[in-house]
């Protein structure tokens, strides 16, 4: 994967977790406990729903910061190399992850 092809692939998906977090941000708001208009189960359910998509947008938020580090790698020219033992990442990982920052050596340890 050449440098440009791997900046498009990160920006394009860093848009997309944008989009996606622009679109649900109605999930996260406080749930409503009024007993009068909505039972206990309902509630519940609810709070669960809410609880989840607050791990969500945190999970597309540490996405989003490992995007803008690969991309101030690839500015850097640093992108493709890991960052705790200074090898090339292989080609397939970066095609499958290009915000990798690590080989498969270093992050099977």
């Amino acid at each position: 994967m050449n440098v440009q092809e791997a900046k498009e692939k990160l920006l394009a998906r860093k848009a997309e977790l944008e989009d996606i977090m622009a679109a649900s941000i109605n999930d996260e708001k406080p749930v409503e406990l009024d007993q009068s208009r909505v039972g206990r189960l309902s509630r519940m359910d609810a709070l669960q729903n809410q609880a989840m998509a607050q791990d969500t947008v945190r999970r597309r938020k540490n996405e989003i910061t490992r995007i803008d580090a690969a991309l101030k790698r690839l500015a850097d020219g640093d992108y493709g190399y890991c960052v705790t033992c200074d090898e090339e990442i292989s080609e397939k990982r970066l095609s499958l992850d290009p915000s990798t920052p690590v080989c498969i050596e270093c992050a099977s340890v």
